[in-house]
Formats: C-alpha cells, structure tokens, sequence
C-alpha cells in the first residue's frame, strides 16, 4: 500500500515539473524572440562570400530579417538599390550589405572602385627580388627604396628611401587580399599614393633601380633614414650613412659642400 502510494506521489511530482518546465520555457522564448513580426525588417545581405571589385547580381543578394529595433547606417530593403554596384570591401555569406562597402552608382568594378578619392594607384614592374619574393600581395605595406645616382657616370652610387608605409592594392591582375599570405609571383605591383608621391615613383623609375621593402602593417613610424653611399660598404662602419650637404655662404651666394 505504502508502496503504492509513493509511486503515486513521484508520478505527480514528475507530471507537475514537467507542466512547469514547459511554462518556464514558453515565457523565455516569448520574452527573446520579437513580440510581432511587423517589428523586423527584411534587409539585403550577401547570399555567398563577395571579394573585392565584384559587380553585384541578384544572384549575390539575398534578404534576411533584421530587428528594427537594431537598425544599420546605411543598409537596403530593396536589391535594385544595391545591383550594378562594385564591392569594395570584402563580404562573408550572410553579411549585411551597407553602403560604405559599395562603390558609388555607375562607377563600374574593378581596382579604379577602391581607389580612395584624392590617391592615385601606380604600377611598377617587379622581378622576384623586387617584389619581395612575391610576399608583396594586396594589403600589405611596403617602403619604396631608390637605387642609383642624379650625376650620371661618375657621380656617387647611393640607395634612398623615397617613399614609406604605401599600401598595395593590387599584385599583377589580383586584387583580392591572401588571408593565408601565400606568395604569389606577378610582374607588376600597384601601389596606392597621393600625386606628389605618384611623381615621385615616376622620376625613381627613370634615374635608377627600385626595391620594395615590406614593413609590418602595424608599424606607422616615419623612419626617413639618411641616403647610404655605395663607397660606405667597402669603408667604414655599416652605419656610415651619406651626410646631408653643407651649406656656406660665399659671396651672396650659397656653395653646396659635399
């Protein structure tokens, strides 16, 4: 009897924890998910991984729904908006599609979209020492280092840094960056500079030979070391850099010593 009686009572207590589990449950689900429906948005996001310079189709958009209570800057509800667009920031599968990763209506794909406005991509043509043993690859940065001489025969052999920190948009006709960072060897490497620094890779390709130097992304310090003579490697210490020229009067007149 007894026995009875406490396979009864555990058979309630069972009934009754199971009743409250699934109230408990129903009440956190309602407080977690929207109260209605209406309050979502149906947003546009990328129906599959997007690299960069992609002329977006419908086929690369989806919509997907977004709590408007959570809005995104920039975000669209409808895809002709977005479609004919070039992408100019890489988008993972799902990701919503803004428009500060989009190039501007009618500016077409391609590396002209991801050219900042007010710089300028110039192209300089590499072997696989200049090009860093092809470890020059889109995203990285680089210091361009000039080879040569401004005297022609007979005038001082020196190497000068004349541009630090420029970032490389494009290695030959790639443009999307390696996130494995596996080199790849091309023949031309795109970099990105302003106009002053554009004349400056132009004059450097006519006076002598160019190298690049990849430097850590992270690294932001203007170095701006001195001019390192040729003579400096056979004589001296290895840190005998060129001296800046002296200036003299003379006369009215200034006198450059070297």
């Amino acid at each position: 009897m007894n026995r009875a009686r406490m396979l009864l009572l555990a058979v309630a207590a069972l009934a009754v924890s199971a009743i409250l589990t699934v109230f408990v449950y129903r009440q956190l689900s309602a407080r977690l998910r929207p109260e209605l429906d209406e309050q979502q948005l149906q947003i546009i996001v990328a129906a599959e991984n997007l690299p960069l310079g992609t002329l977006l189709e419908e086929t690369h958009l989806k919509t997907a729904p977004w709590a408007q209570g959570i809005p995104i800057e920039g975000a669209f509800e409808n895809t002709a908006d977005v479609v004919g667009r070039g992408v100019i920031v890489p988008m993972v599968i799902n990701e919503p599609v803004i428009e500060t990763k989009l190039a501007p209506q009618d500016a077409g794909a391609g590396l002209s979209t991801i050219i900042p406005e007010g710089m300028r991509a110039v192209s300089l043509r590499v072997n696989d020492v200049v090009g860093v043993s092809g470890f020059a690859l889109p995203g990285s940065r680089v210091d361009v280092i000039l080879s040569g001489n401004a005297e022609g025969a007979g005038g001082i052999d020196i190497s000068k840094v004349v541009l630090e920190n420029v970032e490389v948009i494009a290695a030959g006709q790639n443009i999307e960056r390696n996130a494995k960072g596996e080199p790849k060897k091309v023949n031309v490497i795109t970099v990105l500079v302003t106009p002053e620094q554009a004349q400056v890779v132009a004059l450097a390709s006519l006076d002598g030979q160019i190298r690049l130097a990849l430097r850590n992304p992270l690294d932001l310090e203007q170095a701006d070391p001195a001019p390192f003579r040729r003579a400096s490697l056979y004589i001296g210490s290895s840190t005998d850099a060129m001296p800046p020229p002296v200036v003299e009067p003379s006369q009215g007149k200034k006198r450059v010593v070297r």
